[in-house]
């Protein structure tokens, strides 16, 4: 059978999947003789679908895994699906009112029903949907964060952190989102810049006619004030310190108190105490022994409140305060004034903070194991810059708030009861208490933060609590690969679960991630209209084209990738000249047995020697690269290897063999060829696994499939410095009579006679040696030696030769310098403009690195050009 013509993914892709996963290649059995290499997926969640963030997170994870067990390691990508509490609750809600349907008319166990109904029907689409990339996990293991062991597994980290002192229950001020009716932890919390207002208020002295001045960006929560607040040391207030004043509209007697968090810059050094809805409040009031008042209630309307405000929402509440304040002469001024405001991440509603009794996990000794797990180096981040961020978080973090007023989820495995008040933590139902004997005994209402199950996903996914095989084996793994906006949602708190419940670091090396952006640059969203789904692209482009796109652009700074559908194309490109390339090497493969040669004797020439050094010392940059996880780079290598090298050059200079008459010679070709396509696809396969496989399937005398296939060794023998620079300039002789030929408008083919000058005797003896390959592919009728410059030439330098090229008796000398001193006098004006933006400090304050380094290599490649143009004026003088 003979490769197809054309690549089609759409003929291969399916085919190709399905063969793996019947010959079990993606799975992984516990091997204590090998080395192992594990990788534990970041769980997406079960209402989702494959976005492009996932499709570059999945591609990187797939490029590790199948390069590792390309190197004989026994590698682990183990699979899952995070049940996503807020998100799938809401989700289901939301199908259930369309029908007409309320959460709370159903009940609990009736509605979590259909949530499990839902996660049955459409829970693993993700799952589905990832296999079109070529995700290579091992799907026996695929494991679900509300699945029994798992529930097992966070019930266990619950009572342990409750039995050490670490989870305790309080009343705190809290992160409230009105719209999903739950607490958020302090990272669940988005702050953005909005343009508000600054209130100044008069707040009356008691006994005196005077009045001290707050100002304030939210004057509806003044009617839940205790107390007016001023630093200890503003010489403008120490007077008042102890004093009364009098709440405007309300007239409660409210004290004066001194501390040193107020700030006496922000406003008139003067602010109002509102302990239950500011966590900087809350704080003050603690440490001052001041009274406590909710007058914002779950649903952000006011309560406690004197009747006119009574049941208004925040924002009319605000209103009719200003309004009665300006009328009763309380107001004293209003500025515009710039604030941060934070919104829920789910919905993007308006925080409220609230004083709420709630579960919280006690930060203080865990954030210090997560720390010394980086500090001690058994966890790597990369890119080292997102250390110092990391570091600074667990720095200031304060105790997690993990309890949710949801259903889905896992169940707070508390007990009250309801005749002593006796708080009974058990995995098992609590029928009777242990304290009073009373049977009037009720379970916590609330479920846990997602991310309190997934903090445990890398050792409760292998058995935990239980001491399993698989634990001791896989356990740690080996990479966690994620994009950087989760370091604290997700990887801090699997990195101080690990160190706390399994004394060992829960992985090696955290490899972040930027974000994909559109090709501008711009966050992808629905109001702009810009976002992209991967089953899209996989249909128009194929799933290597893409996977080979988004590794590229990836960097090892972690920066954020634009993806673009021209980049998409060029990868595509790359899949169709790979295609191509293997299909003639394989049609010119005819009578051709490796058995019958002698690797060790072959008879070399000149371009089979820089070629096998070339492939060496890619072969050993690519693992080089890959062992530091610069992907990105290792990439980018390989396609100017494959394309650049392989393709434009090798493959040109063996037909020259391949249609000549010795059949020696050709012979050795032939082994050449066939032994560098069988190694340039297993250096692909990690990147464009189905293209790979499917060529790979034709490959005569080569162990299949390639999936399964040892990774290439190097060679260091091959490897060699002079080979590679003689042929740089055999190379750079032939690109440059090709370019001559370009830029005069002629075809390559046009036969020309050449000339070259040299004192340097290597570069003489390689024109002599090659003279016959730079005929054939610069297509020149003859390369001569000469003393002087002959006349009607254009010339090019390569290293220490000058080559010049006769041009043809038809063509006009004035009329070709005149082009080229047109096209000199547009690269000037365009070099102008340039040089002026890059001497420009304002556009180098505003502009983005990307954009600056666009500019700067634009400004070589015109000064390189017109160098050239300059030397060809001066020999078109006439």
């Amino acid at each position: 059978m003979e490769l197809a013509k054309e690549y089609n993914h759409k003929d291969v892709e399916d085919k190709i999947y399905k063969m793996w996963e019947e010959g079990h290649y993606f799975d992984s059995e516990i091997s204590p003789k090998k080395e192992n290499f594990v990788i534990v997926m970041p769980p997406p969640n079960v209402t989702g679908k494959l976005h492009i963030g996932h499709a570059l997170n999945f591609t990187l994870q797939d490029i590790f895994i199948r390069f590792n067990r390309m190197f004989g390691k026994e590698t682990l990508w183990l699979p899952g699906i995070d049940h996503a509490g807020i998100a799938t609750q809401s989700v289901v809600e939301r199908e259930l009112l369309s029908k007409g349907i309320k959460k709370d008319d159903l009940g609990r166990e009736k509605f979590l029903e259909e949530v499990w109904k839902w996660k049955e029907k459409y829970g693993n689409t993700i799952i589905e949907q990832s296999k079109k990339l070529g995700v290579s996990a091992d799907w026996r293991r695929l494991r679900f964060t509300l699945d029994e062991k798992y529930a097992n597994a966070v019930l266990e980290a619950f009572i342990r952190y409750y039995n050490e002192g670490l989870l305790y229950r309080g009343e705190r001020i809290i992160n409230w989102c009105p719209r999903c009716h739950t607490a958020l932890s302090d990272i669940e919390v988005e702050y953005e810049e909005e343009k508000g207002k600054l209130y100044y208020i008069k707040y009356p002295l008691e006994e005196s006619d005077d009045y001290i001045v707050v100002a304030t960006t939210r004057p509806e929560t003044m009617l839940g004030d205790t107390a007016v607040a001023v630093h200890p040391n503003d010489e403008r207030y120490k007077n008042l310190i102890g004093k009364y004043v009098f709440l405007p509209l309300v007239g409660r007697r409210i004290p004066i108190v001194a501390d040193e968090a107020v700030d006496p810059q922000f406003g008139t050094g003067a602010v109002k105490v509102t302990p239950s809805h500011s966590p900087e409040d809350f704080e003050i009031a603690k440490r001052h022994n001041l009274g406590f008042l909710d007058v914002i209630n779950d649903v952000a309307r006011m309560i406690n409140v004197p009747e006119p405000y009574l049941g208004l929402t925040t924002t009319e509440a605000r209103e009719r305060v200003v309004e009665d304040l300006k009328n009763q002469g309380y107001l004293v001024k209003v500025e515009d004034y710039v604030h941060s405001v934070g919104h829920c991440q789910r919905c993007h509603t308006v925080v409220e903070p609230l004083v709420s009794k709630q579960w919280f996990l006690s930060m203080k000794s865990l954030a210090e194991e997560a720390k010394e797990a980086v500090e001690s180096q058994k966890v790597k981040i990369t890119p080292e810059k997102w250390v110092k961020v990391y570091y600074d978080w667990l720095n200031n973090i304060r105790d997690w708030c993990v309890s949710r007023q949801l259903w889905w989820g896992h169940r707070i495995p508390a007990y009250y009861c309801e005749d002593c008040g006796e708080v009974i933590v058990s995995k098992e139902p609590v029928m009777k208490c242990p304290k009073c004997g009373s049977t009037r005994i009720k379970q916590d209402e609330d479920v846990l933060d997602t991310w309190f199950s997934s903090a445990l996903w890398p050792f409760a996914t292998l058995g935990w609590p239980e001491n399993t095989p698989e634990l001791n084996y896989y356990y740690p793994t080996t990479l966690l690969i994620t994009g950087y906006d989760i370091l604290f949602f997700w990887v801090a708190r699997m990195i101080w679960s690990g160190m706390h419940f399994m004394k060992k670091e829960p992985f090696y090396t955290v490899m972040l991630h930027g974000l994909v952006r559109d090709e501008k640059g711009r966050k992808m969203s629905k109001s702009l209209k810009n976002i992209v789904d991967p089953l899209d692209l996989i249909e128009e482009y194929g799933a290597d084209a893409l996977r080979f796109t988004l590794a590229s652009l990836t960097t090892v700074g972690g920066q954020d990738i634009n993806l673009s559908k021209e980049k998409l194309k060029a990868s595509r490109n790359f899949v169709n000249k790979i295609w191509n390339a293997s299909r003639f090497v394989l049609m010119n493969l005819e009578g051709f047995n490796p058995n019958e040669i002698d690797e060790e004797n072959l008879d070399l020439e000149f371009e089979d020697k820089w070629f096998l050094s070339r492939l060496n010392r890619h072969l050993k940059m690519e693992i080089e690269y890959l062992g530091n996880y610069d992907l990105g780079e290792a990439a980018r290598k390989l396609y100017e290897f494959v394309w650049g090298e392989f393709c434009d050059w090798y493959i040109e200079l063996s037909k020259v063999r391949l249609y000549g008459d010795d059949e020696k010679k050709k012979k050795t070709v032939q082994y050449i060829l066939w032994k560098s396509l069988s190694t340039i696809l297993k250096m692909l396969h990690p990147y464009m696994p189905f293209a790979t496989e499917e060529i790979y399937s034709y490959v005569p005398f080569v162990d299949k499939p390639l999936i399964k296939s040892e990774f290439p060794k190097v060679n260091e023998a091959f490897i060699d410095d002079k080979i590679e620079k003689d042929a740089d300039f055999v190379f750079g002789i032939i690109r440059g009579l090709r370019s001559l030929k370009a830029e005069l408008g002629l075809p390559v083919a046009t036969p020309l006679n050449a000339y070259f000058n040299s004192i340097d005797e290597n570069e003489i003896k390689l024109i002599k040696e090659e003279n016959e390959k730079i005929l054939k592919l610069a297509h020149i009728t003859s390369l001569k030696y000469v003393q002087k410059k002959p006349e009607r030439v254009l010339k090019t330098v390569v290293q220490g030769t000058t080559v010049y090229m006769e041009l043809p008796f038809d063509f006009d000398l004035q009329k070709e310098k005149d082009r080229f001193i047109k096209k000199l006098q547009e690269i000037d004006a365009e070099l102008k403009s340039i040089n002026s933006r890059l001497m420009n400090p304002v556009f180098l304050e505003k502009a983005t690195p990307e954009v600056i380094n666009k500019d700067k290599e634009r400004q070589k490649e015109l000064e390189k050009t017109k160098a050239v143009l300059l030397s060809h004026i001066e020999d078109l003088e006439v």
